[in-house]
């Protein structure tokens, strides 16, 4: 590409994008990576995503997220496993799909560790109940 062409795509993006950079734990920027190539995501796409349903939950209730009453946790909870059952058997979906002979491979490994640590989840979340 041109210079002339990445300067018009970059004031291109600088009228239709804001960057928003955070700074977060390796450990969770890696895990996230992770599950975001393993589901054929983009990171940035993602975090879109999370930041639209957090805003639409502000405007529907007109503030943000409030977790003040024992009702709005358990509910926020509920909420929380519905979403990771959902994940969840689309892992282990993921995972089954994968022929015997990939059976062990990285991918496979993944899928299966990550659907096994969002049954534990569940399995502690529940629990609160």
């Amino acid at each position: 590409m041109g210079k002339a062409a990445s300067q018009a795509k970059q004031r291109w993006n600088s009228k239709h994008y804001t960057q928003v950079k955070i700074s977060i734990d390796p450990e969770v920027a890696s895990a996230f990576k992770a599950a975001c190539a393993l589901s054929g995501v983009s990171m940035a796409g993602k975090l879109a995503q999370f930041m639209s349903e957090y805003s639409n939950v502000a405007k529907k209730s007109g503030r943000s997220p409030d977790y003040a009453t024992k009702r709005q946790r358990r509910s926020a909870v509920k909420s929380i496993l519905q979403q990771l059952k959902l994940i969840k058997a689309a892992e282990e979906q993921c995972r089954d799909k994968y022929p015997l002979s990939f059976h062990g491979s990285e991918n496979y490994e993944h899928a299966d560790e990550c659907a096994s640590s969002l049954e534990e989840a569940i399995e502690l979340l529940g629990s609160i109940y």
